[in-house]
């Protein structure tokens, strides 16, 4: 098989691995993301804390992380042709895709979240913040960088998993390495598609580090100047409070001496 003939296979199923990892990584962010929250905000000691549903999200998280993604395809099969109506081709391996993904990504966002340092939340509390303030203000800005490298994770292990639901009729890549690379052992084909996987992995890794270190640079900048923000809060309100304090006093010291009678000149008593 010569490049004229690999080039249109490739084309397409590089266009179905994209699709297929696309939006199983959509799906992951929709459901992981508040599921790693929960984890963090239910646990000991957190904003919402309930021993019960953490045990519950926990429980549900670690099943889904101990499955092999070769059995969870088959497994949730029913669920799958309910859901896209076939068990084959790349829009039917999206859905195991995205169920082995998610618990995999909110176990991560569970460990940047908690990361978080806990002056800045009980400093958003201290100026009457809610909890989903909290959150908006201080845990998701705060854990972005750590987000982003727990993205990059998920989709890099997705790609992965998308070259294993090849092996079922699964579409993308992985499909096109089974039909000609081992089926018709087209050698040169197979290892110019595991470098196409390569190459696919390492961009998604530099755009997730190049991402990350700008994310970190500049939350490092904004968590200076809300501390700043802060201490210069606290800085003018007391000086504030002591001049009013001390004009209190002062009036009260006025009122409370009696005025003296002007004693005129040269009158000697």
């Amino acid at each position: 098989m010569n490049w004229s003939d690999m080039q249109p296979l490739l084309w397409q199923s590089t266009q179905e691995t994209c699709w297929m990892v696309g939006l199983a990584t959509l799906a992951t962010v929709v459901v992981g993301l508040p599921l790693g929250l929960l984890l963090v905000l239910t646990r000991r000691g957190g904003l919402l804390q309930n021993a019960a549903i953490n045990k519950l999200i926990g429980a549900i998280v670690n099943i889904g992380r101990s499955l092999p993604f070769v059995i969870l395809i088959v497994a949730i099969i029913p669920f799958t042709r309910w859901l896209t109506g076939t068990t084959l081709g790349w829009q039917a391996a999206t859905v195991p895709l995205a169920v082995g993904a998610i618990p995999f990504f909110a176990r991560l966002v569970e460990t940047a979240v908690g990361d978080v340092d806990g002056g800045l939340i009980e400093a958003v509390q201290a100026m009457g913040g809610s909890t989903w303030t909290v959150v908006r203000k201080a845990l998701l800005p705060e854990s972005l960088p750590g987000l982003i490298s727990a993205l990059t994770t998920t989709v890099i292990a997705l790609i992965g998993y998308s070259a294993m639901a090849g092996t079922v009729g699964g579409g993308g890549l992985g499909t096109l390495a089974i039909n000609y690379g081992y089926m018709r052992f087209e050698t040169t084909f197979m290892w110019v598609i595991a470098a196409e996987l390569v190459v696919l992995v390492t961009l998604v890794q530099l755009l997730g580090e190049g991402l990350a270190r700008g994310l970190d640079h500049k939350r490092g900048t904004t968590s200076r100047r809300f501390t700043l923000a802060l201490s210069f809060r606290r800085t003018v309100t007391t000086p504030k409070t002591s001049v009013v304090a001390a004009s209190v006093t002062d009036d009260a010291t006025a009122t409370d001496t009696p005025a003296q009678e002007p004693v005129a000149s040269g009158t000697t008593r």
